[in-house]
C-alpha cells in the first residue's frame, strides 16, 4: 500500500513535526494525512500482559476475547499503552527501559512515528511495585491541607514521568453519597467544596510535574442506588449541579486538568457513556474543555453488555464517540474494527473520528510525542548503561526517604481524635496489649489501589516492595519502654469468636488497650473495602463489634484505633471508650503517624471528611442534609450522626471571640466581610481548622441546612492568638434554581464559623439585597481568609 507524503514546511520537515506551529495546527496537519484506519489506531489504548480469565483488575475484564496482538496493530499506531508498571511487579529500572524500548517499537511500526500515551493509576501514589504508597483520598480529605495534598500530587507526578509514564488517573472527584458503597476510601469526602478544593490541588501537583491528570467519574458514580457499584442513580438535575459536578467545575478551571473519564453508571436512564448533553454539551461548550475523554475500562462496551442502549460493539462506539468520548481504555474492543465497519457503512460519520482524533493528537503534541526528539532516556535512565537489563535492576528507587517523609506527613495530618477521655496522649503505660485484627497486619494501612493490594495480591511470591510497618511494631518502636503484647482477637470479616479470651486475657493484664479494628481493601468482593465491595450495613465487619463490647466489658481502658476505608458505626465505643482514633487507610508511614498520635509526639489535627454514624442502618445520611432529611418528629429514623463532618479533637483548646461584620448588607452581586479572634488557651501547640458554613433558612428551592464554603488551618502555639479576617462573596450562596439557572437570591443568610459542622463557634447575620441574579461556571468559588495577629 501507498501513502501520500505529509505537508512540510520545508523539503525534510512535515508540518506536524514542526515545533514552531502551535499544537492546533500540528494536529490538523497530521489529520489530514491519516487514513481511516491510521485515525481510528489513535482512539484506544491497548493492555499488554493483561489476563482475560478473570476480573483482578478491573469490572469484567474476564470479558476480553482475547488478548490482542500488538504486532498486528503496530503498522497503524497506537494511541495509548495501559498499565505498564500496574499490571504485573517489574523491577522500576527494568519497567523504564521496557516501556522506552515499547514506545520506539510502537513509533518504529506506523509511517508517521508517533508513540503511544502510557497511563497509569496514581489514586494513592504511583501504582507500580516499589513506589511510594500514600494515604487514600479519603485522608487526604481528612487533612483539610490543599498546599500539602498539592505538595504530594506533585511528587507522584515526578516519580511517573521519570519513567516514562504520562497520564495519570486520578483524582477521584465523586462525592460520599452513601458509605456503603464500596469506593468511598477513593473519595475526599462527602462535601464537594473540600473535594473539589483538595481534588484541585492534586490536579495541580499532577500537572505541574508534567502528568495529564485524569478527572473521574463524571459524574454521579457514588449516587448508586443502595451503595452499589455501577447501580443506576436516580438524582434529579440538582443535586447533580449542585453537588456532584461542583468539584469537576473546580478542578478543571482552577487546576487545569487536562483528560476526563466517563462514569460507568447511568443516571435517570441515560448512561454517562453516552450523555452527549453532559460529554459535550457542558463539558465542552459550556465549561470549554479542551482535553481528552476517555473510557472508563470497559465502559464503551458497557453500553452493549450492561446498559443495553446499543445492540451492537458499532453501535457502542457510535454512541460514545457521538457523545464525546475521545479513547477507549483500556484496550480495543468497541473502537477497532466495529467502528471501522461502522464508519464505513455511514451509521458513524467520519467526522466523529476525526474531532476525537484531533484532541488526542493535540495532547500528544502537548507531551512532545509528536517532537521528532521524543524518544530520550527517560529521567530515571538518564546515564545508564541501556545494553545490560540485568546491571540496571535496583537503580531506580521510587520510595525514597523523602517520599516516606511526605507521606509520613499527610498520614499524620490526616489522623483524626474523635474521642478522648484524657487518656491520651499515653503517659509511657508499662503494659500496652494491642488486640484486633488490623494490629499486626502489614497491608492494613492500603486501599484497594495501593499496589502491594491491588496488583501483589495476586503474585504472593513478590515481596511488598516497600516498608509497612505494623501497628504492633510501630508502638514498640514508639513506646521502646513499655511491654507492648497483641493477639488478633478475630479476623476481618469471619464469624469465629475463638480468640476473644486470649484477648480479653491480655487486657485485663495490661495498663491500656490499643484496639485495632477496620477493613482488609480488596476488589471485588475480596475485601471489606474497595472497588465492587460494597456494604449491607455501616456495621463493623465480622465479628469486631463483638470483638469491642468483650474489651470494654475487661475494665482497662480502651483506646480504639481504625485503620478502615469507610466510616462505621462504633457502637459502645462512641460513649465508653478512653479515646477513639480514627485512621482512613493512610499508607506505608500510617501506623508511625498513629503512632505518634497516641503518644503526644504529633498534635493531632485531622479533621472528618465524612461523618461518623450513630447507628449501622441509618443510610444514606450525609450533612448535607435539609431539614425533613435531620430528625424530625415525622420519622422515627434518627440520622444524627455520633461525630459530625468536620469533626476532631486535638490535645489542646481553642478560644473564639471577638467578631465583627464590617459588610452585613451586601448585593446579590457583593461581598461579605467579617473578622474575629482565634487563641491557643492550652498548654500544647495545636492546631485548629477554622470552618465556614453557609446556612440559607429561606430560598425558592430546599437547601441543605448548612454546607462548606470555606476552611482554613491555624497552627498555634500555647497562648498564640491570630486574627481571621474572612470575605464571603455572595456568589458562594448560589444555587440551581427551578429553571435550572444558576441563581443568587436576595434574602437573609447565617455565615457560620465552627471547629466542626455540629460546633459552631461564631455566626454573622448578613442580608443579600437587591435582584435575583444569574451566574455561571466563572462565578466566584471560594472565600477569602486573611491570618493576623490581634
Amino acid at each position: 500500500m501507498t501513502h501520500n507524503v505529509a505537508v512540510t514546511t520545508d523539503s525534510t520537515t512535515p508540518l506536524w513535526r514542526d515545533t514552531t506551529l502551535d499544537h492546533e495546527t500540528r494536529a490538523d496537519a497530521l489529520v489530514a494525512e491519516m487514513t481511516l484506519q491510521e485515525k481510528v489506531a489513535q482512539l484506544f489504548g491497548v493492555w499488554v500482559g493483561a489476563s482475560d480469565e478473570g476480573g483482578e483488575v478491573a469490572p469484567y475484564q474476564h470479558e476480553m476475547e482475547e488478548v490482542v496482538d500488538l504486532d498486528a496493530l503496530l503498522p497503524h499506531g497506537l494511541g495509548q499503552l495501559t498499565r505498564p508498571f500496574g499490571t504485573a511487579p517489574v523491577d522500576p529500572a527494568l519497567g523504564a527501559l521496557s516501556l522506552l524500548r515499547t514506545q520506539r517499537r510502537i513509533a518504529a511500526g506506523n509511517r508517521f512515528g508517533i508513540p503511544a500515551v502510557a497511563h497509569e493509576e496514581c489514586l494513592a501514589g504511583f501504582a507500580a511495585w516499589g513506589a511510594t504508597a500514600y494515604p487514600v483520598p479519603l485522608s487526604w480529605g481528612a487533612t483539610f491541607d490543599p498546599a500539602l495534598v498539592r505538595r504530594m500530587a506533585g511528587a507522584i507526578g515526578q516519580d511517573m514521568r521519570s519513567v516514562g509514564v504520562h497520564q495519570g488517573l486520578a483524582p477521584v472527584l465523586d462525592v460520599v453519597r452513601d458509605a456503603r458503597w464500596g469506593r468511598v476510601e477513593e473519595t475526599i469526602g462527602e462535601d464537594p467544596y473540600l473535594v473539589g478544593t483538595l481534588g484541585t490541588a492534586y490536579v495541580q501537583g499532577l500537572e505541574s510535574a508534567g502528568i495529564i491528570a485524569t478527572l473521574k467519574h463524571f459524574v454521579g458514580y457514588s449516587a448508586s442506588r443502595a451503595g452499589r457499584n455501577l447501580a443506576p442513580v436516580g438524582m434529579g438535575p440538582r443535586e447533580r449541579a449542585d453537588v456532584m459536578l461542583l468539584p469537576f467545575e473546580m478542578a478543571l478551571r482552577e487546576g487545569g486538568a487536562r483528560s476526563v473519564m466517563h462514569a460507568y453508571t447511568d443516571t435517570d436512564g441515560v448512561p454517562s457513556a453516552a450523555d452527549e448533553q453532559l460529554l459535550t454539551g457542558l463539558l465542552r461548550d459550556t465549561w470549554g474543555f479542551t482535553g481528552t475523554v476517555v473510557a472508563d475500562y470497559f465502559g464503551v462496551g458497557f453500553l452493549k453488555t450492561l446498559h443495553g442502549v446499543a445492540a451492537t460493539w458499532g453501535e457502542a462506539a457510535g454512541a460514545a464517540l457521538s457523545a464525546g468520548v475521545d479513547v477507549e481504555l483500556p484496550t480495543v474492543k468497541a473502537f477497532g474494527q466495529p467502528l471501522l465497519d461502522a464508519v464505513a457503512d455511514g451509521r458513524v460519520s467520519e467526522a466523529v473520528v476525526d474531532r476525537a482524533l484531533r484532541r488526542v493528537l493535540v495532547q500528544k503534541a502537548q507531551l512532545g510525542l509528536l517532537d521528532a526528539g521524543w524518544d530520550a532516556v527517560p529521567p530515571a535512565l538518564t546515564g545508564a548503561g541501556l545494553g545490560d537489563p540485568g546491571a540496571l535492576r535496583g537503580t531506580v528507587a521510587l520510595d525514597t526517604a523523602d517520599r516516606r517523609a511526605l507521606a509520613r506527613e499527610v498520614a499524620e495530618q490526616a489522623v483524626v481524635l474523635l474521642r478522648n477521655d484524657g487518656t491520651l496522649p499515653l503517659a509511657g503505660p508499662a503494659r500496652i496489649a494491642v488486640v484486633g485484627p488490623t494490629a499486626d497486619t502489614a497491608t492494613a494501612v492500603l486501599g484497594c489501589y495501593a499496589f502491594p493490594v491491588h496488583v501483589g495480591a495476586r503474585h504472593p511470591e513478590v515481596p511488598a516492595g516497600i516498608e509497612l510497618p505494623t501497628l504492633v511494631e510501630s508502638l514498640r518502636a514508639e513506646f521502646p519502654d513499655s511491654e507492648v503484647v497483641t493477639a488478633p482477637g478475630c479476623g476481618i470479616d469471619d464469624s469465629g469468636t475463638d480468640g476473644f479470651a486470649e484477648a480479653v486475657e491480655l487486657a485485663r493484664g495490661a495498663d491500656v488497650v490499643v484496639l485495632a479494628l477496620g477493613d482488609r481493601a480488596g476488589l471485588f468482593g475480596r475485601g471489606t473495602s474497595g472497588e465492587g465491595c460494597d456494604a449491607e450495613t455501616l456495621a463493623l465487619p465480622g465479628v469486631q463489634e463483638q470483638l469491642l463490647d468483650a474489651l470494654l466489658d475487661a475494665g482497662t481502658p480502651v483506646v480504639l484505633t481504625l485503620l478502615a476505608g469507610r466510616p462505621y458505626a462504633l457502637g459502645r465505643a462512641v460513649r465508653e471508650s478512653a479515646a477513639v482514633v480514627q485512621s482512613f487507610f493512610p499508607g506505608e508511614e500510617g501506623t508511625p503517624a498513629i503512632a505518634g498520635v497516641l503518644s503526644g509526639r504529633v498534635a493531632p489535627s485531622g479533621r472528618l471528611p465524612v461523618s461518623i454514624p450513630n447507628g449501622p442502618g441509618a443510610q444514606p445520611s450525609t450533612y448535607l442534609a435539609a431539614r425533613l432529611g435531620q430528625v424530625n418528629e415525622v420519622s422515627n429514623i434518627d440520622p444524627t450522626p455520633a461525630f459530625g463532618f468536620g469533626h476532631g479533637l486535638t490535645y489542646t483548646s481553642f478560644d473564639w471571640s471577638d467578631l465583627s461584620v464590617e459588610r452585613a448588607a451586601v448585593g446579590t452581586d457583593g461581598e461579605a466581610e467579617l473578622a474575629f479572634t482565634v487563641r491557643n488557651s492550652g498548654d500544647r501547640d495545636g492546631t485548629e481548622v477554622v470552618q465556614l458554613y453557609l446556612h440559607d433558612p429561606v430560598a425558592s428551592v430546599v437547601q441543605p441546612v448548612q454546607r462548606l464554603v470555606g476552611f482554613v488551618r491555624l497552627a498555634l502555639a500555647p497562648g498564640q492568638a491570630a486574627r481571621v479576617g474572612v470575605t464571603v462573596p455572595a456568589d458562594l450562596a448560589s444555587f440551581t434554581g427551578r429553571d435550572g439557572r444558576r441563581i443568587v437570591e436576595p434574602g437573609e443568610l447565617e455565615l457560620r464559623l465552627g471547629a466542626s459542622s455540629t460546633d459552631l463557634r461564631l455566626t454573622a447575620n448578613v442580608t443579600l439585597t437587591g435582584q435575583v441574579r444569574v451566574v455561571d461556571h466563572t462565578r466566584r468559588l471560594h472565600a477569602g481568609f486573611g491570618v493576623t495577629a490581634p
